[in-house]
């Protein structure tokens, strides 16, 4: 779900020469005071004591990585790693641009007001990432072996927060257990599920309503599969997922022809588009007969909502907007 990866360019002299001393200073501090543990589970199951400033935690490669034992100066590289950061009360220090996005997503910007983004999604500038003088980087799915390697030369407590079949939650408490922060990750969890009861028991005639989620790219509609993100969030609620769409899996469909268009249909239809052509797409297909045809658009069940939310791998803040946009629209 996010977006393709490209090759780093080499550091510029500079940048390199700062690199190599924070890098330095960073492997110092690191190793004073660490337990020298094997690391603990990325969920805050067993792991390292500390006997000074430094704990061992699991990466989501299973990676033992020496942390700060209450990092003050954090880096986050996608979205997902910001929601979660900013839902422990925390506030970075550097952040990136949302997915297809030129600014942080709209859903976190009055949350992010004066933080310096130092690159684009998974795709840092290595100067920038320098200047926000972090002890602590979150770098998503990275998986771009170059970019990693700079990285953990500005800090070692450079931490890959999510492999590919993680859901939101397992990324979510992973993240809090580098920071330290496990119990409030536990709260928050525990918090956003009784809310989706809650809500999904409040939809009246609407409840259990099969719902079909649609990302609308430019060459066509992909519906979301019963793992992915919103989708977890609607079944969370009790809703369901149309007949077709009714798969195991946490990405999204190759995109759909016209003529298997009637695969997007449900009681009610969400669609959301990441980019200008994806948004000039939709507007072109709706004209057609094939998507007037569709019972959704028929009853008026038709609902847009953000891609930079639906349409991403999650996090507590982004369920509680995908939660409300549900309630907004059900509830009618």
């Amino acid at each position: 779900m996010t977006a393709p990866l490209r090759p780093r360019p080499s550091l510029p002299r500079r940048a390199a020469r700062v690199l190599a001393a924070v890098g330095a200073a960073a492997l110092l501090v690191t190793g004073c005071g660490s337990s020298g543990g094997s690391g603990g589970d990325r969920d805050g199951g067993v792991r390292a004591g500390s006997s000074g400033g430094t704990r061992t935690v699991k990466d989501a490669t299973g990676t033992a990585v020496q942390v700060p034992e209450h990092p003050r100066r954090i880096v986050t590289l996608t979205q997902e790693d910001l929601d979660a950061v900013l839902a422990l009360g925390l506030k970075p220090v550097g952040i990136t641009n949302g997915q297809g996005m030129d600014k942080p997503p709209a859903y976190l910007a009055d949350k992010v007001k004066g933080v310096d983004v130092v690159g684009n999604l998974l795709q840092p500038v290595m100067d920038k990432v320098v200047a926000a003088r972090p002890d602590l980087i979150l770098a998503g799915d990275m998986q771009d072996q170059q970019v990693l390697k700079q990285l953990r030369s500005i800090t070692p407590a450079t931490l890959v927060t999510m492999a590919p079949t993680d859901d939101w939650k397992l990324s979510f408490r992973g993240i809090a257990n580098a920071v330290n922060s496990i119990d409030k990750a536990n709260e928050v969890i525990a918090g956003y599920e009784a809310k989706a009861r809650r809500a999904g028991e409040d939809l009246g005639a609407n409840k259990g309503a099969a719902v079909s989620i649609v990302r609308w790219n430019p060459d066509g509609p992909s519906w979301m599969e019963k793992k992915q993100f919103a989708s977890g969030v609607a079944l969370d609620m009790g809703l369901k997922r149309p007949k077709a769409q009714d798969k195991d899996g946490n990405a999204h469909t190759p995109p759909l022809s016209l003529e298997r268009i009637s695969e997007i249909d449900g009681d009610w239809l969400f669609l959301s588009t990441l980019t200008s052509d994806g948004e000039k797409a939709l507007k072109d297909v709706q004209e057609k007969p094939a998507y007037k045809d569709l019972n959704a658009v028929k009853q008026g069940h038709v609902v847009t909502v953000s891609g930079s939310v639906w349409s991403t791998r999650g996090g507590p803040l982004a369920s509680q907007a995908v939660i409300d946009d549900l309630t907004k629209a059900l509830k009618k």
